[in-house]
């Protein structure tokens, strides 16, 4: 299985959030199954693809040209795909994956969770996209998606919508079933 995973690629966060990316990125390698994420160093991207080349797992990176200039081109990959820009890398992570997780993260990861689920509402995909809510640190989005339904922004009955789960284990069974 191709795992998408968007998620901070800021070094600066705390011990315990980083730790999921190695969490997560163990289990897609001990499991056989391949990492398909942003292909740029820091944070919890680089935990999670060194995490799962360490457990024998194949890392896909999906890298614009912007950040290569930057000089954050991620050096494990199995596979390093450059594209223009972001609004290509979204797409083709998408089009890489079997499932979508999203880890805690910034403006970009959020960015990547709606452009995921906007996507898949208008039917371009139907890849299940599963958001991890560790310590609750999507609990303002999921007020901010419950008050947009209770106005009618969103039908109460989702075509498709993200699962929010509040563990890493909860997410790991999640993928498997």
């Amino acid at each position: 299985m191709k795992i998408a995973v968007y998620c901070s690629a800021k070094d600066a966060i705390p011990e315990e959030y980083l730790a999921l990316g190695d969490a997560l990125g163990t289990w897609i390698g001990e499991n056989g199954h391949t990492l398909v994420y942003g292909g740029a160093t820091g944070g919890l991207m680089s935990r999670t693809s060194n995490a799962t080349k360490a457990a024998g797992g194949q890392v896909v990176g999906v890298i614009p040209r912007r950040i290569i200039a930057c000089g954050r081109k991620a050096n494990n990959c199995d596979d390093l795909i450059e594209v223009a820009n972001m609004s290509e890398r979204k797409q083709r992570m998408r089009d890489e994956a079997d499932v979508i997780i999203c880890l805690p993260g910034s403006y970009g990861t959020l960015d990547e969770m709606m452009d995921a689920t906007s996507a898949a509402i208008v039917g371009e995909h139907r890849k299940p996209t599963i958001v991890l809510n560790y310590k609750g640190f999507y609990e303002p989005l999921k007020q901010q998606i419950e008050l947009m339904r209770s106005l009618h922004f969103i039908p109460e009955q989702e075509s498709y919508k993200p699962l929010f789960v509040d563990t890493i284990e909860e997410l790991i069974n999640t993928i498997n079933h």
